[in-house]
């Protein structure tokens, strides 16, 4: 069953039952693209923004009181979780979200009208672009929505990090007394405990999650009420100040309007630099995930200095194999954060004059980003960190095996009698220890000091001046 609706192209046909109107009709025919509809936070985010416009154009003497009513009642409908399928335009759309805007303007104004005794589809008592559209283009909404839903979805995200990196921490100190050797450029280097190891990569983390809480705040900075170009043609700067206002309220976030509208308005750049943040995670967190792997790899035929939790089987044909499974599943999402990257950067470079018409793609992969980057860094710290344990036998049998610890000797007997040390020891097997006593170099007693290992972990004390 259907309806007929009509705008400025003509008549066009809308599913009867459907709170969307005509111009979302039009455009899901448009773009029957990748059948990926908008991200949960972009349609709150939107209809946050229309609650608050209409509450503020209320405020203002703007719109009828029960028009307004009708509208942000419908909003509280659709952030209570209903009428979200009816959210059906494609991610990859026409420029600027236009689509998007009129998608959630027709929603709430089919919805209201409902409420006020009016069918669906007429538009008599309740206007998409008259009434729910008021004082706003879709210039300055979908901008608005855009920082308004990374930053929902930040604290979760920040929440996810920390939390990842108290983990690693706590492995650092479960594993302070493990040692094993170190290694740079996947060669042996001198001693570190594993719990060093761990304390680096909790502290990476901390590092990236600062990054992101820095990049955020730029994001607090709206151009609700610039309408179309910046300069707040068809609204008034008594409803710029209320929309913000109510938009505060709603979100408990400490939004404000922009210091330069004209700037928020033709530029994406302070979300390219949260994406940039973003990345930044991804890279540490990649990092991690892959050193796990390493550290993990074996058993019996390679490092095995760690092992980790067992979340699957790992092949279809060689019973009994257990592969990295969360930690290989972070590494794809890092490279998939890595290239929405890539993909925010060029679409906001490619704004010209007074907007950006590559708003939507830009919107769809920050957000993916975000909600990827915390989900899977949820799982990798209860399915894999957490339960991750040292093999602190194969950690110091490795260690004892290694050349490099004829690196402590070097200040004593300087590098290229400790480089000889250590090519006789490659060459015949024996310890570093065991050549440097047939040589005589060094006292027994000195060997002791100087090779052992706990104390290669911590700075070399340097002796006093006589």
């Amino acid at each position: 069953m259907y309806r007929t609706e009509r705008d400025p192209l003509g008549e066009h046909q809308v599913p009867t039952s459907a709170y969307y109107g005509i111009q979302s009709q039009r455009a899901s025919e448009n773009f029957p693209i990748s059948g990926l509809r908008p991200p949960d936070d972009l349609i709150t985010a939107t209809i946050l923004i229309k609650k608050a416009a209409a509450s503020a154009n209320m405020a203002t003497g703007q719109l009828a009181p029960d028009i307004g009513r009708a509208i942000t009642t419908a909003a509280g409908e659709v952030l209570e979780g209903k009428f979200r399928d009816q959210f059906i335009i494609d991610v990859y759309q026409a420029g600027a979200g236009t689509s998007h805007n009129m998608n959630a303007n027709e929603v709430l104004a089919n919805r209201a009208a409902e409420l006020l005794g009016s069918a669906k589809g007429k538009y008599d008592k309740v206007h998409p672009n008259d009434h729910v559209n008021m004082s706003q283009s879709t210039n300055d909404v979908f901008p608005t929505a855009t920082r308004l839903a990374l930053l929902l979805g930040h604290e979760p995200l920040i929440d996810s990090a920390r939390k990842l990196a108290a983990a690693l921490n706590a492995k650092a100190r479960e594993f302070s007394g493990v040692l094993k050797v170190g290694r740079t450029h996947l060669q042996d280097a001198v001693p570190i405990t594993l719990g060093e190891e761990f304390s680096g990569y909790g502290a990476c983390i901390d590092h990236a999650a600062d990054d992101l809480e820095a990049a955020s705040q730029a994001l607090k900075e709206l151009n609700l009420g610039a309408t179309a170009v910046g300069t707040g043609l068809n609204a008034s700067t008594q409803y710029a100040k209320a929309a913000i206002d109510f938009l505060r309220s709603y979100t408990k976030l400490d939004v404000k309007q922009a210091a330069n509208l004209f700037r928020v308005t033709q530029s994406m750049g302070d979300v390219a630099a949260y994406s940039g943040a973003m990345r930044r995670l991804s890279i540490e967190l990649g990092k991690i995930a892959s050193d796990l792997r390493l550290l993990s790899m074996g058993p019996r035929a390679g490092l095995a200095e760690i092992i980790l939790p067992a979340v699957q089987p790992g092949s279809s044909i060689m019973p009994g194999k257990i592969n990295p499974s969360i930690a290989e599943m972070v590494n794809q999402v890092c490279y998939q954060v890595m290239g929405c990257d890539v993909t925010v950067g060029m679409a906001c470079e490619a704004g010209q004059l007074e907007l950006n018409v590559m708003m939507p793609v830009i919107a769809w992969n920050a957000l993916h980003s975000s909600r990827i980057l915390r989900e899977s860094m949820t799982a990798f710290r209860i399915k894999c960190v957490e339960g991750i344990a040292a093999d602190v036998e194969r950690a110091r049998e490795l260690m004892d095996r290694s050349t490099a610890v004829a690196t402590a000797l070097s200040p004593r007997i300087g590098y290229s009698a400790t480089a000889d040390i250590a090519k006789e020891a490659v060459r015949t097997g024996k310890s570093i220890r065991q050549i440097a006593k047939e040589r005589g170099v060094l006292s027994d007693a000195e060997l002791d000091t100087l090779l052992d290992p706990e104390r290669m972990t911590t700075p070399m004390t340097t002796p006093e001046k006589t």
